[in-house]
């Protein structure tokens, strides 16, 4: 593993377990951003499942975008996982942005979700 990979695993870890000390049992809006895509789920941690999930690869999403990659994208996705959410019945979520920081397309789902109708 190189040395840039080694740092993002590590902030990542730390990140998560800040959040498990925190949640009070509140299921994580995680998010994961590629060089072409963004993906959000809701997980419940506690049984381990996935309760609600969006990406821009979403056929839905994909013929209203122009590109996965960008913060209309990250919006779009944003609103899905918040509709998804709230149709499985999750409104309280905490907001886990992995090892990225909070700006950008992570800032922009994260906007979007709230807007949506989650609560963090």
């Amino acid at each position: 593993m190189s040395a840039n990979q080694d740092l993002r695993v590590r902030r990542r870890e730390r990140l998560r377990f800040q959040l498990r000390q925190k949640s009070g049992g509140r299921v994580r809006l995680s998010v994961f951003r590629s060089s072409k895509h963004i993906y959000a789920q809701v997980i419940d941690d506690v049984a381990g499942r996935t309760l609600a999930a969006a990406s821009s690869l979403d056929q839905d999403l994909r013929k209203d975008l122009k590109t996965g990659a960008d913060t209309d994208a990250a919006t779009a996705v944003g609103k899905l996982v918040a509709e998804r959410a709230l149709a499985a019945g999750v409104k309280e979520v905490v907001f886990d942005r992995g090892s990225y920081l909070y700006h950008g397309r992570v800032k922009a789902l994260a906007d979007a979700a709230r807007e949506g109708g989650l609560a963090f």
